[in-house]
């Protein structure tokens, strides 16, 4: 279907886990995490407008893939805020896709974040920059930092932001397989590879990188704990990263809990070229080039 007219359209980033450090589970089936989030310039456009009903449409790569009902991320996040103001969530949303689906970038958070702001927009709520945060953390843990981009420390599972500061531009290039993988699957496979894990901490290595904007020293100190869990259950993405470093680039990791893998290239150049190398290796179904860090969720038409 088309998208809704009379409404408000939200872009919201895509995200890249720099580290993604990983505790033990918790007795309410979450992990403690120390995960350090860059919004990187691939977007989805989440378009909300009144309709008689709640109903969700989508396009784009991987749209087949996308529930269309009220277990969609961005469904919840209207029914969220309409639940706070006493209003039925009567709005067409859609979602125009370019965030790979189940791909460890934060597709799904990212369609709630953008969704709750455009309702937040539509309906005039009000709502403080907090209370929409503290409605992201009840959604997931990943979406309040797609409502805030940038970069950030998540803490707790993940919905605890502390900004960070970044002195540059890194480029990526995004090797995106066939497929996706089970967030709560990989989970389970690390509590099986890691019966005793460390307290989670950000290493100083890192956040020095990143305030420097030096990539070779980002390089060295990607980390992302979910990897070997991801290896296990797609053993096929080893050859990616090996693809990719052939190619290249300065170091490459699973993105999130996979299965996109995700290689830090030295500058735009570069990841041009990395980008052409994956392809033509038949390791992965496409390959996306993209900067960071990118901005959060933000209003960008208003129909």
């Amino acid at each position: 279907m088309s998208r809704p007219v009379n409404g408000v359209a939200v872009r919201v980033p895509a995200k890249v886990n720099v580290q993604l450090a990983v505790g033990a589970a918790r007795p309410d089936g979450f992990h403690d995490l120390a995960n350090v989030f860059l919004a990187v310039g691939l977007y989805d456009e989440v378009t909300v407008a009144p309709a008689d009903e709640l109903r969700i449409t989508c396009t784009g790569p991987g749209a087949d893939q996308v529930p269309l009902d009220r277990t969609n991320l961005a469904a919840r996040a209207a029914l969220a805020l309409a639940g706070r103001r006493g209003i039925a969530a009567d709005v067409h949303i859609h979602i125009d896709k370019d965030i790979p689906v189940a791909g460890g970038m934060a597709g799904g958070s990212a369609d709630g974040a953008g969704a709750l702001l455009a309702c937040d927009a539509l309906w005039g709520t009000g709502a403080t920059r907090a209370e929409l945060l503290e409605i992201c953390a009840e959604l997931g843990s990943d979406v309040p930092f797609s409502l805030v981009g940038g970069a950030a420390l998540g803490t707790g599972r993940g919905e605890r932001l502390t900004p960070l500061d970044v002195g540059g531009t890194f480029h990526w290039v995004f090797a995106v397989a066939d497929g996706g993988l089970s967030t709560p699957a990989v989970y389970r496979e690390f509590d099986r590879l890691t019966p005793v894990a460390p307290a989670p901490e950000a290493a100083p290595a890192l956040l020095a990188a990143l305030c420097t904007g030096d990539a070779t020293a980002l390089s060295t100190a990607l980390a992302n704990d979910l990897q070997p869990a991801a290896l296990s259950l797609r053993p096929s993405l080893a050859d990616t990263l090996a693809a990719g470093t052939a190619a290249g680039a300065l170091a490459g990791l699973v993105s999130g809990s996979g299965p996109t893998t995700a290689f830090l290239a030295k500058d735009a150049e570069s990841a041009a070229s990395i980008a052409d190398a994956l392809l033509a290796s038949g390791t992965c179904r496409t390959a996306r080039v993209a900067g960071s860090p990118a901005p959060g969720a933000r209003v960008v038409d208003r129909a």
